[in-house]
């Protein structure tokens, strides 16, 4: 037999047994799923049966069909919108992050200069409310220090 004849005999033999397959799938009053043939007793419900013959033809034909329509210019706006607001929002939010670490870094190094005044035994003043300079003595030195070392832990 030439490579022809095998192929068209191969082709046919196929197409033979697509419809000798289960052309019918149902649930009998058991509960049990019925693969046939012949078509189910008239007793079976129809929303119990399956798959039938004009069934599979029509889903077949009907999937191809089955394609997600297109957005519609407005809704594709809708979306884009949305998104650019929502995008907006995230770099607002990124901008405030990133203002509020640059605040606190260089509170941080002004803390830092302060305890190295504080350490250093330099005689640090302050103006009371009359503009009256007066110079810390030891005790409100080491309060200050303690003060100073509270905000260094948060850095």
């Amino acid at each position: 037999m030439s490579n022809t004849g095998r192929c068209l005999f191969s082709v046919l033999f196929m197409l033979s047994c697509a419809n000798a397959s289960a052309q019918y799938v149902w649930v009998d009053e058991k509960g049990v799923k019925q693969f046939t043939d012949t078509p189910p007793p008239a007793s079976i419900a129809s929303k119990k049966i399956l798959k039938n013959q004009s069934n599979s033809l029509a889903s077949k034909a009907a999937e191809p069909e089955a394609k997600p329509t297109p957005a519609t210019l407005s809704s594709r706006n809708e979306d884009y919108n949305k998104r650019r607001v929502e995008q907006a929002e995230k770099d607002r939010k990124a901008a405030a992050d990133q203002q509020l670490a640059d605040n606190k870094k260089q509170n941080c190094e002004r803390a830092r200069s302060y305890q190295q005044s504080l350490d250093g035994g330099s005689r640090i003043v302050r103006t009371d409310k009359n503009g009256q300079r007066n110079f810390l003595d030891d005790a409100e030195r080491q309060k200050e220090s303690e003060a100073v070392k509270k905000h260094l832990a948060d850095c």
